[in-house]
């Protein structure tokens, strides 16, 4: 069994930090929320790097919510829920819709500046969305952009204190209340900060698998704390694969956004031939998971490791304008988008399931809370409507902010809390090999398409590298490892129990999807085990 804490610690022995608020990250889930949080409370962001490494920085095609008067919040409910394989929560996708608007209006007073044309918002239209209503910023760096701003609104605010290159190890929690975490400084020295409230903010998990259109940084810390600290995980088999990532020799897995397609760019296998007529109605926009199988059945039909994306019939002018990122990454290597084929394969992108949280971004554990990629609010079912991420993180950030502000001050104090278990040493570098194994484990049995023969053999792979966590851990390297191969366990024992294909979630052995038995979301807790939880029809 995995363990409730990665370090062996006494309370009475590490130095104590107090603040109100604790975030844990600093992509746009934990900016936005310690913005709100500030005008209130003090506020400590943890962040393992900087304010500017986190999954939104990289996120290229914007930010899903309702502007234009031919849209409604009625039409993006029901792509949202069409998208979400029926195992959206209809609570939370309501709140969504009708919530992100105002969520967008908010990031722009803050400093977001969105692209317009002719005096109006620039809407742009994406996979499964039947109107335009995605918003981006300097055609395809909305990410960074809504990064820029709100980091610099961090930095000017005295209320709030950001913790660079700190890695938050655990949380402590004292009668189903979590009252802080240990974290480690640069200088390796470990702290014990406690607060009113916790706020995990810490991103997906990408680095479970060697291909991925995330940072370094994605390595499931947030969605791992919380399990080793009692808090129910949800839907973990439903892992995201973008299926157009740039794959070319010596190049990255550079995203190649799904806005491209939404302007019109086509998918071509090696021979030329379009494809994607044979697979859905929606061809090039059909939802991701569909595009991802697609091309890697094209792939396996043409004996290739790429398919092509295709969007040299539009202007050089729109091109260049529009997606000014993508045209000078490609360039780097020699790829001009304007005139060449782009080869492209899928990869890792993002995780629907996460810490379970209610409408207020609360865990089963008071006082912790979860907003954006880490947490599993239902809006999101079995696959993520493309660009609903940064309006759930905004939205969901706000309503955490409004329930903390309810709280009272916490009156539990842990006092001589000490964990001993004899924990060894061990070499560096097996932990980097360790790292890349579990990846190729991964891809192997618990990637686009599962099985349970092959499940079966990665769970017993995983499971014997569960000594690991009686080492004696000291650096980020060794805590993320021990993260990332507690969300690979938790990623492959969910897709193993769900005996049916569903989303992003895809069984050869039960390709068909079972709403008579399997609409229902999966519960795992670390005591606990699995369990279930039927969908309520609203």
């Amino acid at each position: 069994m995995i363990p409730p804490y990665l370090i062996d610690f006494s309370l009475d022995e590490l130095p104590h930090e107090e603040t109100d608020v604790i975030i844990i990250g600093a992509g746009i889930a934990g900016l936005f929320a310690a913005i709100k949080a500030s005008r209130k409370h003090r506020v400590t962001i943890i962040t393992k790097k900087s304010l500017f490494d986190s999954n939104t920085r990289y996120a290229q095609g914007g930010i899903a919510a309702v502007i234009s008067d031919d849209d409604s919040p009625a039409y993006h409910r029901q792509d949202t829920l069409v998208a979400g394989a029926g195992l959206c929560s209809p609570e939370a996708v309501n709140v969504l819709v009708h919530e992100g608007p105002d969520g967008v209006k908010e990031l722009m007073k803050m400093g977001t500046e969105f692209d317009f044309e002719n005096g109006e918002l620039a809407l742009t239209k994406e996979g499964a969305h039947s109107h335009r209503r995605i918003l981006h910023a300097h055609g395809d760096a909305t990410g960074f952009e809504i990064v820029r701003a709100l980091a610099e609104k961090v930095k000017n605010i005295p209320n709030i204190t950001v913790w660079d290159d700190h890695f938050a190890i655990d949380l402590i929690i004292k009668d189903c209340e979590c009252l802080g975490a240990i974290v480690q400084r640069p200088d390796s020295e470990r702290v014990y900060i406690t607060g009113k409230a916790t706020i995990l903010c810490t991103g997906g998990t990408g680095q479970l698998y060697r291909y991925t259109t995330n940072p370094e940084v994605a390595t499931g810390d947030g969605i791992a704390m919380a399990y080793r600290a009692g808090a129910y995980i949800q839907d973990m088999e439903f892992n995201q694969f973008h299926p157009t990532a740039l794959s070319y020799p010596g190049a990255p897995r550079f995203l190649i956004s799904e806005a491209v397609r939404g302007e019109g760019a086509v998918l071509r296998n090696i021979k030329g031939e379009r494809f994607m007529e044979r697979y859905h109605h929606q061809q090039e926009l059909a939802p991701r998971d569909i595009v991802a199988r697609a091309i890697v059945s094209e792939m396996e039909a043409t004996k290739s490791t790429f398919v092509y994306l295709d969007i040299t019939h539009e202007s050089e002018e729109m091109v260049k304008h529009r997606f000014p990122t993508i045209y000078e990454t490609c360039l780097q290597y020699g790829l001009d988008l304007t005139s060449d084929w782009i080869p492209v394969s899928p990869a890792a992108h993002y995780m629907m399931g996460g810490v379970k949280t209610d409408l207020n971004g609360e865990t089963n554990i008071g006082r912790l809370f979860a907003c954006g990629e880490t947490s599993s609010t239902g809006v999101h079912g079995a696959n993520r409507l493309a660009s609903n991420s940064l309006s759930e993180a905004i939205v969901f950030g706000r309503r955490i902010v409004e329930r903390i502000h309810q709280l009272s001050q916490p009156t539990n104090r842990v006092k001589g809390l000490s964990v001993q278990s004899g924990r060894h040493d061990i070499p560096m570098q097996a932990v980097v090999e360790r790292r890349l194994k579990l990846q190729k484990i991964m891809v192997r049995y618990a990637g686009l398409r599962r099985d349970a023969e092959g499940m079966i053999k990665g769970l017993d792979e995983l499971k014997r590298q569960l000594g690991f966590f009686q080492s004696r851990l000291t650096r980020r390297e060794e805590y993320e490892f021990a993260n990332l191969l507690t969300c690979a366990l938790l990623v492959t024992e969910s897709a193993y129990w769900r005996q049916e294909s569903r989303g992003a979630h895809y069984r050869e052995d039960f390709s068909d999807r079972d709403d008579g038995h399997w609409r229902k979301h999966t519960l795992i807790h670390r005591e606990r085990g699995i369990t279930e939880e039927r969908i309520n029809d609203v």
